[in-house]
């Protein structure tokens, strides 16, 4: 598959440029690739990647019985001989799939933040990463570069591209933060502070079941945001199914979306109808008690009875 075919392809360029000397100074007291059981390798509580491909982590595996696992796994050690895993969590889950007991490791020692840190750059490297997960990815990166919730880092995005927008000048923390932000989006490589913030921030917002699509690798972007305008939550949930089932083009859904709406829109009255309606609603008024509004009903039904006049000619 060409890089065209591959629309949400991260473009980071590396560990070391995002992290730079906290993670290089690690590399420099890193031990040499060692060798360690499987079952003393522990998963970290809280991971950025969410969701594996079955039939991928498949194929991984059974490349990894015939071949090995060819890069090693990136590990911390933890108190009482055991190491917890920091980066390569598909190759250590094929492994395990495979029924391999011991993998190849580089131990490296790193405190909570850095390990974070590394994880997430680790996560966003993937060729398969959805829009979701590396959106939500970055904007966890930056919380922890910040030091503040992703809501805040959310927050401060906007409030930078308010002041823009009204020729305004920035307080000197949001001034310090979205430098921040801009030096890490720029070792990403995909964004700018703004263009992150239109194009995927919003992503973030679209109802929950499009998003669950969207986090399986279940369907791309551009479909599910188009299924997004549905309203109804029963009918948007029947076109996601049979888009993901019958592998729907972006122009047939788009075409069900139109169908879907113009059998919802309320049928217009005829005139006839409006018409009866309008008379029987006359009946019922009080504009009979009102000498005026009277006068003006009489002069009415003499331009009615004349166009009746006119229609049937004797």
């Amino acid at each position: 598959m060409s890089k065209k075919e591959q629309p949400y392809t991260s473009q980071l360029k590396g560990v070391a440029a995002l992290l730079g000397e906290s993670f290089n100074q690690t590399q420099s007291t890193a031990n040499s690739p060692n060798t360690v059981a499987i079952n003393l390798i522990k998963l970290p509580q809280s991971q950025p990647r969410r969701y594996f491909d079955p039939k991928k982590l498949e194929e991984l595996s059974r490349s990894i019985k015939e071949l090995g696992i060819l890069e090693p796994l990136l590990v911390r050690p933890l108190p009482g001989g055991d190491f917890e895993l920091v980066a390569g969590e598909r190759r250590y889950r094929a492994a395990s799939m495979a029924g391999l007991t011991e993998a190849p490791v580089a131990i490296r020692e790193m405190d909570d933040v850095t390990t974070s840190k590394v994880q997430l750059v680790e996560n966003l490297q993937r060729e398969d990463l959805n829009p979701v997960e590396e959106t939500e990815g970055i904007l966890e990166l930056l919380s922890i570069e910040l030091s503040v919730s992703t809501n805040e880092v959310i927050s401060v995005l906007n409030s930078a591209a308010n002041a823009k927008k009204r020729n305004l000048d920035l307080t000197e923390n949001v001034f310090r933060q979205m430098k921040t932000i801009e030096s890490i989006l720029l070792a990403i490589g995909k964004f700018s502070a703004e263009s992150f913030r239109v194009s995927r921030i919003p992503l973030l917002n679209l109802p929950a079941d499009v998003l669950e699509v969207l986090r399986f690798g279940q369907l791309e972007y551009t479909k599910a945001r188009a299924i997004a305008r549905l309203q109804d939550e029963l009918t948007r949930k029947e076109l996601l199914e049979d888009a993901i089932a019958y592998n729907l083009s972006l122009s047939e859904i788009k075409r069900k979306i139109k169908e879907i709406e113009q059998q919802s829109q309320p049928e217009t009255p005829s005139l006839k109808d409006k018409a009866d309606d309008t008379f029987r609603r006359l009946k019922k008024s009080q504009v009979w008690d009102d000498p005026k509004r009277k006068a003006k009903v009489e002069k009415l039904l003499a331009q009615l009875d004349a166009l009746i006049e006119d229609d049937n000619p004797k």
